[in-house]
């Protein structure tokens, strides 16, 4: 196999992102957005279980790995974070739809995008990340399921605590965020990466919550669910898509919240089955 090609791509804000290929680039395309506190080396293990029949792109998003790090927290703003992803399509297939792969914060970031970028993706497959908006939505109906609401808020309160000026800096850069990420699955981030990303949360997760403006979603769309997330319950994970997606698969899968690291196998296989069974039936390339 072709050994992994760096290019680097700048958005119309100046912000450089680091963008990864391997595959035949004539090949579909399939580009994957990692999460917080990841850079595009969670997909390492994934990746090549896709590149022999794939093009796969991974980039580095702003504040993460290789990219560029702004320190205005309107530089992580949706919009931003869109132009980014539209950027990266630009240079790695300037002319056929691709297919998104998505954890975590990187698939919370496409689900505003989609709308706004059409004829530009095919498939999205997502993991562990739904829309905020559709959350919101979601979380506004805790008559029809209080128990399963209460349960989602208590594991986010991340999404508070986040808001506040200087703790977070503090608190990811302590041990206790250590335990608590090793103790959801997580193999490590750099510190750097960690304080920077909790800009993603300040520039959109209230406001979207808090006045949520969702937009049916036109693409075919697969959630893979873990059922042990300590994070994204499947309950709001599957729940809060279904009223948005008619084109909805959904698989509930053994693990948590890093499934892209514990199952890499598993995570490439549902994402090849889903695209082939779209090319299949002809609704895509």
């Amino acid at each position: 196999m072709a050994a992994e090609r760096l290019r680097r791509v700048t958005s119309s804000d100046g912000v450089t992102l680091a963008v990864y290929e391997r595959g035949d680039p004539t090949a579909p395309t399939i580009v994957a957005i990692h999460g917080y506190p990841d850079d595009h080396s969670v997909w390492d293990a994934v990746v090549p279980l896709l590149a022999d029949r794939f093009h796969v792109v991974t980039y580095d998003v702003r504040g993460a790995g290789g990219s560029d790090k702004p320190r205005a927290r309107s530089a992580y703003r949706y919009a931003r974070l869109t132009d980014d992803l539209a950027t990266v399509l630009d240079a790695v297939s300037p002319d056929a739809p691709v297919h998104l792969l998505a954890h975590d914060w990187g698939s919370i970031q496409v689900w505003p995008a989609l709308p706004q970028l059409p004829g530009r993706i095919a498939t999205f497959t997502s993991i562990s990340g739904p829309s905020l908006e559709h959350g919101g939505i979601w979380l506004r109906k805790v008559r029809e399921h209080p128990w399963a609401s209460l349960r989602q808020m208590g594991h986010s309160y991340y999404l508070a605590l986040f808001q506040l000026p200087g703790l977070p800096e503090l608190v990811v850069r302590s041990a206790v965020a250590d335990r608590k990420l090793r103790a959801a699955g997580h193999t490590g981030a750099s510190v750097d990466d960690r304080v920077h990303g909790v800009m993603l949360y300040r520039a959109n997760a209230f406001g979207a919550v808090r006045r949520p403006r969702p937009r049916p979603v036109a693409v075919p769309v697969q959630l893979i669910v873990p059922e042990s997330d300590p994070f994204v319950t499947p309950q709001i994970a599957v729940g809060a898509a279904e009223p948005w997606v008619p084109d909805l698969t959904v698989h509930r899968v053994a693990g948590g919240h890093w499934i892209v690291t514990e199952q890499p196998d598993l995570v490439a296989e549902l994402t090849a089955d889903h695209i082939d069974n779209h090319l299949q039936t002809g609704v895509v390339r």
